[in-house]
């Protein structure tokens, strides 16, 4: 096993990795911007190097600081977390050449994976469905509207090398579609470095299912269950549920059978994520992107399968075989994920500010995993997550009351945030259905 391991990463995710590292006796180093120092990650590493300012390129994305933090601790292995580097091909590349364990795919792996087209293309050739959609990027404007007459309107405009709910419009007709392109095309220039659009058939109608891959050190991909994720605001996820209510024992082993089949044709070891879109009116899904890193949301599937991921993840960084049997995974009961943002509950806009109040949930069956607590900052530099609420139990409906009591205890005064909105969802009656898809918000607003 690995003995001592850097975390690139900051907030919530890098309190997580800390804990499992200092339970499996490894020792953790964290590396902090100033805007950080005083985060509970900070404290509760072994080791914290400071790498530099708030801007994140200076410090959380600068690889030569990070890798400085590494070599000046003797730290043996990275960990990215999620987000910042953690889907940069070439850093991964870096820390090897440089003599450290990557605990996460193979470069080669995150490179086939970040360009949403080639990925398009690779699924399909190994059998996994995709949406109607252009093989090439869309060279320009014309082009565009040429595929887009083939797919046939609406369609998804998106930024091949975007991620995480970032750069995609949508167009309903042919002026929609001139105006998203160029606001698409400048968005990816200026995020991504990489103007290239894809085109793609949109589905008003949809809900967002992903399913939790493990490729192993012995080379065998397997796959942890589906996390529904259709609860989201500006594309990006609010809530997600393991399982997920709108898939059935059939859906699910042609979900699972797909996942691997995208793992195996890239060859992919440690935790990623394939995510799809179902259309439940047909009970068909498509592709949409594999996600290379350890995502948000894996507490749920932690919970439905009774592992430990990130344990998962330094084992198979180690060359060490998983602490469960591969040929015997057996869910049980359901769990659900509110993502804690520093943010307004009705029109999500960020909300920063001094943590005055932070008072924690308990009970059985909820977990917090915290990035904040009383006293701390919540600066504008950073992604707005505060806190993770997992709520676990043996079915939906115990989850569900146990969660809007969970969330009925959780107390933050001082930056803007949107426990609010969870309070509304869980006495929603369309999500308490579990017939949702990913339009639920706008129509709550």
């Amino acid at each position: 096993m690995i003995e001592s391991l850097l975390v690139a990463n900051r907030g919530e995710i890098a309190r997580r990795i800390i804990r499992t590292a200092r339970r499996l006796g490894i020792r953790a180093i964290a590396v902090y911007s100033e805007a950080d120092a005083d985060l509970p990650f900070v404290a509760e590493a072994d080791e914290a190097v400071l790498i530099g300012p708030p801007n994140p390129a200076l410090s959380y994305r600068n690889t030569e600081a990070i890798l400085a933090a590494a070599k000046s601790t003797g730290a043996q292995a990275i960990h990215p977390g999620y987000g910042f580097l953690s889907e940069n091909a070439e850093f991964a590349r870096t820390v090897e050449s440089s003599g450290l364990i990557w605990v996460g795919p193979g470069a080669d792996a995150i490179t086939a994976m970040g360009d949403k087209i080639n990925a398009r293309n690779l699924m399909a050739a190994a059998g996994v469905p995709v949406a109607p959609g252009t093989t090439d990027p869309a060279a320009d404007l014309d082009a565009a509207v040429e595929a887009a007459g083939g797919i046939g309107y609406p369609v998804m405009v998106k930024a091949a090398a975007g991620g995480g709910g970032m750069g995609m419009g949508v167009a309903v007709d042919e002026a929609a579609l001139r105006t998203e392109y160029d606001k698409v095309r400048a968005f990816a220039e200026r995020m991504f470095g990489d103007g290239s659009v894809l085109i793609e058939r949109y589905f008003p109608r949809v809900r967002h299912v992903e399913v939790q891959i493990l490729g192993l050190a012995d080379g065998r991909v397997v796959a942890l269950g589906e996390r529904e994720c259709s609860v989201q605001r500006r594309n990006q996820k609010l809530v997600e549920e393991s399982p997920s209510p709108a898939v059935s024992p059939e859906l699910r082993a042609r979900f699972l059978a797909a996942a691997v089949r995208a793992g195996e044709a890239v060859g992919y070891r440690n935790a990623g994520t394939v995510e799809c879109l179902l259309d439940p009116s047909t009970n068909e899904f498509f592709f949409l992107e594999m996600n290379t890193r350890l995502q948000v949301e894996h507490p749920v599937t932690e919970y439905v399968y009774g592992i430990d991921l990130v344990e998962e993840q330094l084992r198979v960084a180690s060359g060490l075989a998983p602490t469960f049997d591969p040929d015997a995974l057996t869910p049980r009961g359901h769990a659900i994920e509110m993502r804690i943002n520093a943010e307004d509950p009705k029109r999500f806009l960020p909300g920063p500010g001094v943590v005055k109040t932070w008072v924690e949930p308990t009970g059985e069956g909820v977990r917090v995993d915290s990035g904040y607590t009383e006293g701390n900052t919540v600066t504008p530099f950073y992604d707005s997550l505060l806190a993770k609420l997992i709520v676990s139990g043996a079915t939906r409906d115990e989850v569900l009351e146990r969660a809007k009591a969970a969330v009925a205890a959780f107390q933050i005064e001082g930056p803007k945030n949107n426990v609010p909105f969870f309070t509304e969802l869980l006495e929603n009656e369309e999500f308490r259905s579990g017939a949702y898809d990913t339009g639920i918000v706008s129509r709550m607003r």
